[in-house]
């Protein structure tokens, strides 16, 4: 096996691009999406690459928890068998597939996907794995060294927290995922890197885009941007007409036509269900947006302002214009530490009166609380089908058939937590009447695991790619 450290240097051919066009298509959103929506893009129609996008913040800490109890795990555990059914496919029609959804163990997952090659008697795959971003076992060095870590919105010193600490990983960019396709990998697996990467990556592999080439580094961020949701902007969770989204049963995942000039088509299959539009793409650019003028990633600055979107036809819509500026020096570091613990249990009140009778309980089982002693960091009471989304603006129907009572706290005292989870059983006989809907035993405590941001110089980690066939 052979590690190369790699600069990320620009691979291209002066402008002697090797594709006029390439299709990119979004397999997944995030650990739990549709699991068989990249199998639908590999045979619904062509398509040159998938991206699938596993990973959000919590999901480092649920992955790294795993891979504690058993060294062989850490990563998204449908994606073996996803690759599985789609290898004869991308086999068959040169499709390469890239997905952040190695975790916290790619190589774990690289091992995985080979397993599967050999059940469906495919040899000579390559896959590429890119690893460095996880460095857990590496924060004392770095903070005894003067990488303080600061929490990006409070300042603190990741040294507040440091025993508390259950997963930190840096977000890297497109440019190790582009050294890996260089070296013929038909798959690659990397852990944290950021959504956009997966997308930016075969542009610049493609079409010969230089590292400092920033409005086209931007462009293939927009792009990235618009695909790492899913069918989010195929008219999946449309805010707009969702009414006039056709056949959400049999969605059709968004897929990117780029061309070298930066600018791209935003489509989906022919037959699929779904709506690509100029409001569903405008509703994903927004999406997880602060500053528009300034999208931080790895590889560049997007200005998101300077976006341009025009319908190209049914279910196809054309962007271009968009310009970008020069990366920063910085990583970003995505850490996550555990932060006390949570419970929360439900019942459910009917006519008449409903909403007094659960308001009533949720006055009974805080006082019983109070008398008991618990102390926690926070208790919330929210009654659902009423005002668990808008809360004190919600306005209420004059006639009530049913409310349900959802009550959960959260503190530093795990024993406290438990006991509130004793209290709510005794509700149904010693509380208001006309109660149902408690089941799947008591509310047992569950961990808190909080997020901590951070900054890291560019010139503290160093991204390795390895690429091996089977």
């Amino acid at each position: 096996m052979q590690i190369f450290h790699i600069r990320c240097t620009p691979i291209h051919t002066g402008r002697l691009f090797l594709k006029e066009r390439i299709r990119i298509a979004s397999g997944q959103g995030f650990w739990g999406d549709l699991i068989d929506a990249p199998y639908h893009q590999v045979t619904r129609g062509p398509v040159d690459y998938v991206m699938m996008d596993f990973l959000a913040e919590v999901t480092m800490s649920i992955m790294q928890k795993q891979k504690l109890r058993n060294p062989e795990l850490g990563y998204a555990r449908d994606l073996p068998g996803q690759i599985g059914r789609m290898l004869p496919h991308i086999r068959e029609k040169n499709i390469k597939v890239i997905t952040n959804g190695g975790g916290v163990n790619p190589l774990a997952c690289r091992d995985a996907i080979f397993r599967e090659a050999e059940k469906a008697g495919i040899t000579g795959l390559k896959v590429g794995v890119v690893v460095g971003d996880d460095i857990l076992e590496e924060l004392d060095a770095m903070i005894a060294g003067g990488i303080a870590l600061a929490n990006m919105e409070t300042g603190a010193p990741l040294a507040d927290i440091r025993n508390r600490i259950v997963s930190a990983n840096v977000y890297f960019g497109a440019f190790p995922i582009v050294e890996a396709l260089r070296q013929g990998a038909d798959i690659v697996i990397t852990g944290r890197t950021t959504d956009t990467g997966l997308t930016l990556a075969p542009m610049i592999h493609e079409f010969g885009w230089a590292k400092d080439d920033w409005n086209l580094l931007s462009a293939g961020t927009v792009a990235g941007h618009i695909l790492e949701c899913g069918g989010q902007s195929s008219g999946g969770n449309f805010l707009g007409d969702w009414r006039s989204v056709p056949d959400l049963a049999h969605i059709g995942f968004p897929i990117v036509e780029a061309a070298p000039d930066g600018s791209f088509i935003v489509t989906k299959h022919d037959g699929t269900g779904g709506l690509v539009s100029e409001a569903t793409v405008k509703e994903q650019l927004l999406y997880e947006i602060g500053d528009p003028e300034d999208y931080i990633t790895p590889d560049c600055v997007a200005d998101f302002t300077s976006i341009q979107l025009a319908q190209d036809g049914e279910n196809r819509v054309r962007v271009h214009g968009i310009t970008g500026r020069p990366a920063t020096e910085f990583y970003k570091v995505s850490a996550s530490y555990h932060d006390g613990y949570s419970a929360s249990g439900t019942l459910t009140y009917a006519w008449p009166d409903a909403l007094e009778k659960a308001k009533a309980a949720d006055a009974i089982l805080r006082a019983r609380m109070e008398d008991l002693g618990l102390r926690f960091d926070e208790i919330l009471s929210e009654f659902v089908g009423l005002n668990s989304c808008f809360g004190p603006l919600a306005t209420m129907p004059e006639e009530i058939n049913e409310v349900v009572l959802r009550i959960g706290v959260r503190g530093k005292e795990k024993e406290h937590v438990a006991r509130f989870g004793q209290e709510i059983a005794p509700l149904i006989l010693t509380g208001p009447p006309s109660v149902t809907g408690f089941a799947g035993g008591r509310p047992k405590p569950s961990d808190v695991i909080a997020y901590w941001p951070a900054l890291i110089p560019k010139t503290a980690v160093t991204p390795n790619v390895i690429v091996e066939g089977n």
